[in-house]
């Protein structure tokens, strides 16, 4: 494994435990936002490790990531979705005032992901 894949998925360990924790004191919205974390360094040391790039932007990210991973058996299939339904829950909480956060975050197995 490259240094710098390691370093990714040490950022996503941390970020989807700091996410759980938070998640329990009920700080939902938070929670969303860590969670997204998470996926998105576990999806960026994925790339990284196949390409020796990272992506430049968050939906870049998203896009080669389900280009590469779609075929691989490695990859839980959800786990693609999982990334584009945690930054949308991510962007809600961040820019959405007016539709509010009012749910638990699920991590769908994210343990399984980082």
């Amino acid at each position: 494994m490259k240094p710098e894949t390691a370093g990714c998925l040490k950022k996503a360990r941390e970020a989807l435990a700091d996410a759980k924790i938070i998640d329990a004191a009920s700080v939902h919205r938070v929670a969303a936002r860590e969670a997204y974390v998470a996926a998105f360094h576990a999806a960026e040391a994925y790339i990284f490790e196949r390409t020796d790039k990272a992506a430049k932007t968050h939906r870049g990210l998203r896009a080669l990531f389900s280009q590469l991973a779609k075929d691989d058996p490695k990859i839980p299939r959800d786990f693609s979705k999982f990334l584009a339904d945690s930054f949308e829950l991510k962007s809600i909480s961040d820019y959405e005032a007016r539709r509010g956060f009012n749910g638990r975050c699920r991590f769908l197995g994210a343990d399984n992901l980082v």
